[in-house]
């Protein structure tokens, strides 16, 4: 995910507990005048409110990869598009892990598994409506599931899961190529607010995988393919005034939103602006000026990390926390000689992780990460098959492994995201790092919205611009070792483009483990055989990780129902934040 990434309050209730009878809206501050404190919204809600109106507005430093719920894998995208597109699950709004807790959202209850996990059945609520006053159908759900995992020519920037799970999903050409109208078999819709979903192997953690916005409706006679994104038909609390693709959407309340048919959202702001391609440190003092939030969530540039650090009172109003979030090279296998094992592990060797941590932001943006998995993502055990002394990279270590592939030196390009200002820093010290022992990487710089869709992750462009390593961050698509990594190491997630296993990492043990781990239902198995499938990629050496990712992020001051969630990678909660102003 994001989604990163692509890497979540107690049982007080619903979150309708959390926010009745309490209009308070004090700037982040408590009953005493003074701020919420540092690291609040990572054990609570801050600043937490019914009150209705105003404008909210987010700002990202570039594009989305799309606004489209069935086209999009950003984390921050998963998190936002829920305002406009109710998926058959969600999480539920809470603290750090706690806001991992799964609950129904189109659905009126979690799904009934049968036939050993093999088949999933889901009951949608009654009385659900479009924004033109339409009925909401089992039907519109099954057909949003094939537009964007069965039609990849058309719709691929999210992930292919339900292709790759599905009875049939490998003969399937999509809606858009299907002329009998029947669409997927494997998908039934006994009647119009039931759907039962056939799979070709038992999966486990069903639930969480319909909890992505792939599976919020869309109405197939209002689908305009690729241009859908530019007349979504909203099934949420908000829909599009006005989008103008590149720099601005505006969301209004959906007036045919009926809160009876949902729990979970409350439509506080009169309106929310979506702000795109704003400078990142711009960004940083609107957010500062309680004038923004920061919907990338990947937090504050390094300029502003050290005002807030030196100033007390700008720290009280932050939070930093992980979010099962990795920050990796990616090292791609299919371009020479990264084909060779040796090669990858030089790489391995070579590279100084505390001058990457150092370029990231330091302790306070990550620990340094020596496995696949984080800390925070089951099925993490601690290992370190590459460690050196001080994590500080090994030269001589890094050239007996150059020499058994044969090289004695490497020229390369190395990707990363343009306007990711510390993911640029982190490159320019991983470059350093493997000046040293002859590999000589030159930096490939790429905007973050068309990362996946037209560079790092189309396969042929890396292979014909000689891209060998790729910056990368990662977030799990829900709180498993399967949804951590799932996407980026087995080989059936290999795609043409909005590819995510950028290493194009396909090994036939990785990939019958991970078969094998999600159709296994005694959770410690499954644990141990992620652990499992994390040793032999590091073994494999395809993926060097740098960073157990923290996000530091600063909590604007006007905005009310902030609360820090593991289930979006430490972002805020972006369900029903409200504004004083």
């Amino acid at each position: 995910m994001r989604r990163s990434a692509l890497a979540a309050v107690a049982a007080v209730g619903s979150v309708s507990l959390l926010l009745a009878g309490c209009s308070k809206a004090d700037d982040n501050k408590n009953d005493n005048g003074k701020s919420a404190g540092a690291n609040a919204a990572t054990k609570d809600v801050v600043n937490a409110s019914s009150k209705k109106g105003g404008t909210l507005t987010y700002e990202l430093s570039d594009v989305p990869d799309s606004f489209d719920p069935g086209n999009t894998y950003y984390a921050y995208m998963y998190n936002l598009s829920r305002l406009w597109a109710r998926p058959l699950m969600t999480f539920q709004p809470g603290p750090g892990e706690k806001g991992n807790t799964l609950v129904p959202d189109l659905a009126a209850g979690k799904g009934v598994p049968s036939d050993g996990g093999k088949t999933w059945t889901y009951k949608l609520r009654s009385g659900l409506k479009y924004q033109d006053g339409t009925a909401i159908t089992s039907k519109d759900v099954k057909y949003a599931v094939e537009r964007s995992n069965f039609a990849r020519d058309v719709l691929s920037l999210g992930p292919n899961y339900f292709q790759q799970f599905l009875e049939g999903g490998d003969k399937y050409k999509g809606p858009y190529k299907d002329k009998s109208g029947k669409g997927l078999s494997s998908i039934e819709t006994p009647d119009d607010t039931t759907v039962v979903f056939h799979l070709k192997q038992a999966f486990q953690e069903f639930d969480y995988l319909v909890a992505a916005p792939q599976t919020a409706p869309v109405p197939q006679a209002k689908d305009k393919g690729v241009d859908y994104v530019k007349s979504i038909v909203s099934s949420g609390s908000y829909k599009f005034q006005s989008y103008d693709e590149g720099k601005q959407a505006v969301l209004v309340r959906n007036e045919n939103w009926d809160p009876k048919t949902d729990p979970l959202r409350k439509q506080l702001p009169d309106k929310i602006v979506v702000k795109l391609k704003v400078n990142p440190e711009t960004v940083d003092q609107d957010v500062l000026a309680g004038d923004a939030i920061d919907l990338g969530g990947t937090g504050v540039q390094a300029a502003t990390q050290a005002k807030i650090l030196n100033d007390s009172s700008k720290k009280d109003n932050t939070d930093n926390t992980y979010g099962g979030r990795l920050v990796y090279l990616a090292i791609n296998t299919t371009v020479k000689p990264f084909d060779n094992v040796a090669c990858r592990k030089a790489v391995q060797y070579a590279i100084d992780k505390v001058s990457v941590q150092t370029a990231e932001g330091g302790p306070i943006r990550g620990e340094i990460a020596s496995t696949v998995l984080p800390p925070d993502i089951p099925g993490y055990a601690k290992a370190d098959a590459y460690a050196t002394a001080g994590n500080k990279g090994d030269a001589a270590k890094a050239k007996e492994q150059l020499k058994a592939c044969g090289k004695t030196a490497i020229t390369t390009n190395i990707s990363a995201r343009s306007d990711r200002p510390q993911e640029i820093d982190a490159a320019t010290a991983i470059i350093a790092s493997l000046k040293k022992v002859g590999i000589n990487a030159n930096l490939k710089q790429f905007p973050s919205g068309k990362y996946f869709t037209d560079y790092a992750g189309v396969p042929k462009f890396t292979q014909q611009q000689n891209i060998g390593l790729m910056m990368m961050q990662w977030g799990a698509d829900w709180p498993s070792g399967y949804g951590f990594l799932q996407q980026i190491l087995n080989g059936k997630a290999i795609s043409q483009s909005g590819n995510t296993n950028l290493s194009q990492y396909n090994d036939k043990d990785v990939n019958a483990l991970l078969e094998k781990a999600i159709a296994t239902q005694d959770t410690t198995e499954r644990n141990s055989l992620y652990t499992q499938i994390d040793k032999k990629t590091m073994d494999d050496a395809v993926i060097v990780p740098l960073a157990y990712f923290k996000v530091l992020l600063a909590r604007p001051q006007n905005a009310t129902n902030v609360v820090s969630t593991a289930a979006f990678s430490g972002q805020y909660d972006y369900l029903n934040i409200g504004t004083t102003k």
